[in-house]
Formats: C-alpha cells, structure tokens, sequence
C-alpha cells in the first residue's frame, strides 16, 4: 500500500518566452527589402489540476522541481515563434497551494476547473518591431520575457461532509465499515489507521454524503504528540464531526474523561473545528452496562450534544445515527473551500524593468554584475556597428557608465559584462 503523504514542498519554473529574431528580407530582383524578424513564443504556464484518481501527494516526494518549456524563437520572414505547451501538473482533490516566501494561499484544488499558478513569459519582439524611419534597418531584437518562478506547499486536506473522531481502538474504521463501502483494516490495538479512510454513505437514491475515518488522536496530538496530530488538518472541512467514543470502558479508560480530552484536543488546533456541529456515538454500547451508557448519556447531554448509543460490530443503532447525521447535514452549509488571498496580477514585463546593478574592480577589470544584461547581451551582435551602439546606449541610459566613471575607468580599461569583455572608450 502505498505511503499517505498530505504535505510536500515543491518549486515550480514556467517556460520563458522566445527571443525575438534578427533578419533581413533577401528576395531576388527585391533590393532593400528591409527588416523581417519576427516575434518570440510565449513561455508554458504551470498549470494545476485535479485528478480523482490520486488520494495523496507521494508523487510529489520522489520529483520536487517542475519546469515548463520555452517558447520558440522568432524566425525570418516575419514568422512568430511557436508557444510553448502549459505543464499539467495533477494533483488529489482537496490538495491547498501556497506561496512558501510570501504565505498566500494561491489556490484550493476543490473544484474541476484547471488553475494557473506560473505564467509563463511573455516573447520578445523581433527586430521588424523596430523599424522607423529614422533607424530603418535595426540590426538587434529583444529578448524573451522570464517565466515566473515559485516556491510551493502543497498541503492535501480532505473533502469530507462527516468526519469521524475519537481516540484510537473506539470503533471508527468498524463504523465507517458498515455504513459504507469503505474497508479500512481493522483490529484490537492501536493505530491500525494509519491513514484517513474516505467512505460514500449512501442514504436514500440521490442522497448521500462523504464520511472520513480521521487516525485516533490522543492526548497532547495538537502539540505533536503521537499519530493524531498528522491529521487534523483533514477535520478542518467536514461540515459534522461525529465523536465516537467507547462506552464500555474496554480499553481501561473513562468514556467521559476521552470525551473531554479529544474536545480539548480540537479547541487546542482549531476554535472553529471545535464549535463545529457535533454528532456523539456512544460505541460498544453491547459490552457496556446499563449504569455505563446512562452516565455516560447523561453528562453529554448536559453539554447539550445529542448521543447515540450504538454497536458498530453488530451495526446496532447505525441506521439511527446515519439518518440523524443526513438529517443535520442537510441544514449546513456545503463544504468549506479556501477563497485565495489577493494577489497583484503578475507583470514580467515590470520585472524587465528592474535595472539594478554592481560594478567592482578586479586586477583592474570593471565588472558589471546585472542579470538583466544577460538577455540584453543575447541579442547583441557584437560584430555589428549599430547593434553595439545599442549596447551601449543600454549601459548609459541605465546609469552603468556613470558609475565607471565615478570609479575612475579610462580610456583602454577592461569592462566585464555578462563575461563579455571589452575596452572602455569615452
């Protein structure tokens, strides 16, 4: 059986864009024919999609990094360079997407509908672009735009109408045997749940609901302490919780000090999970006394909750409590889906604008350290006139000359770009 992973890092790179293409129309009996570079693909976005085939994340463990392809270059003739296919990426239903450095919540993969997390960059506009009729034969294109990269948690939390809870060995995988089609393992010692069991409760035709079998907690479980805490994140949705407890004492321990305690344990995690509508399932009420059930019954009532005595082995009062948990579920709200954080529309054409820089010295070598330049120097052609003086009208105009002046350069120093050299000339 395969390992139940609810929690994975990942980092995800959409596809950059294509970069714009250098070219000159060359037709015979066609003099001049002028500038014909056309524009770069768009990059692939990452893209994100539910597949009910999946009920955890462990695909997650074993690849961690995902990259889009880039778009294609621009070609001659005025031709655009293909967009680059979007990378699916599927995951369990229920499974929450967050940005790990700003903390936003970026999507709830309830629904069916696919969801971009990366946009992929934008192309770069072929030299055709740049034609006027001052500078009629531009001998330089732009680059293609970065693909959008980040940093994900994904963390899979179940879509549950009812979840069931209660310490371990009370009888939650033997009820949510009986009820649906579930068949979680099941036998006398602790924590032979060792993952959150989904079951469909059928009611009536056309009417039915998602029960989860949530692992025993015990306590100090919000705190960390033994399996529980692994998965109370999965209570968090279910619109009922069902509280099983054993009656009969048979694990040595007093019904109403474990109800207590796991309610304790809830308010501890959450004070919305522990306000939630709550169903109480008096379990092994057939090796129970009578005195056992009605002290038992009698303090939960006071609390003002609403007991069931049952039998899941013997499926004794199963019927009544399903038709009660239908009965409340009808009068809830549906399922608790994650509303995304706002969040600024993602503009790489702003990140384009960021011309930071450094400039140091070295053995008497000015290095220019600027990862922008890079897509610069890429469509430079460093055997052309007119392509190196837009090279250069880059480095005035974004203030990198002035700061080798301010560091005394001369005439016949060596300037470092990108690990492109050559001799400063004033």
């Amino acid at each position: 059986m395969a390992a139940f992973v609810d929690e994975v890092n990942i980092s995800v790179q959409a596809g950059d864009g294509g970069d714009g293409c250098v070219s000159f129309h060359r037709e015979k009996y066609v003099a001049a024919g002028g500038p014909d570079g056309g524009d770069g693909g768009r990059g692939g976005n990452i893209v994100f999609l539910v597949d009910d085939n999946l009920s955890t994340l462990i695909d997650f463990r074993y690849k961690r990094k995902y990259v889009a392809a880039n778009g294609a270059n621009g070609g001659p003739n005025n031709s655009f360079g293909k967009g680059a296919d979007d990378l699916i990426i599927k995951v369990p239903r229920g499974t929450v997407v967050t940005d790990r450095q700003t903390g936003r919540l970026l999507a709830d993969m309830s629904g069916s509908e696919p969801v971009i997390i990366a946009k992929g960059g934008r192309g770069g506009r072929g030299n055709a672009r740049f034609a006027t009729a001052t500078r009629q034969i531009p001998r330089f294109a732009k680059p293609g735009f970065k693909g959008q990269k980040l940093e994900l948690k994904l963390e899979l939390k179940l879509l549950a109408d009812v979840g069931l809870v209660g310490f371990p060995n009370v009888g939650k995988s033997t009820l949510i045997s009986v009820v649906s089609s579930a068949k979680p393992k099941i036998a006398n010692y602790h924590f032979t749940t060792l993952t959150p069991v989904l079951g469909v409760v059928k009611v009536s035709e056309g009417n039915s609901f998602v029960m989860a079998d949530i692992p025993g907690l015990i306590e100090g479980a919000s705190d960390g302490i033994g399996l529980g805490h692994e998965f109370l994140k999965h209570v968090e949705r279910c619109r009922l919780i069902i509280h099983v407890v054993d009656v009969s004492g048979s694990e040595c321990r007093d019904p109403i000090e474990d109800f207590e305690v796991i309610n304790r344990e809830l308010r501890r995690f959450s004070e919305e999970l522990a306000n939630a509508p709550q169903l109480v399932a008096a379990n092994k009420c057939d090796l129970a006394s009578k005195e056992q059930i009605e002290r038992f019954k009698e303090y939960v009532a006071s609390k003002g909750y609403q007991v069931f005595e049952i039998s899941a082995a013997t499926t004794q009062g199963t019927k009544e409590l399903i038709a009660a948990t239908a009965n409340e579920l009808s009068k809830l709200p549906p399922l608790k889906i994650y509303q995304p954080d706002p969040v600024e529309e993602w503009r790489p054409e702003e990140l384009a604008r960021d011309r930071s820089f450094d400039v140091r010295v070295e053995d008497g070598v000015y290095i220019v350290d600027a990862d922008w330049l890079e897509g610069v120097l890429r469509m430079v052609d460093v055997d052309d006139y007119e392509s190196l003086q837009h090279f250069q009208l880059v480095l005035r105009s974004t203030g990198i000359i002035d700061r080798l002046i301010e560091l005394g350069i001369e005439d016949g120093d060596t300037v470092s770009v990108c690990g492109f050299e050559f001799d400063y000339v004033s």
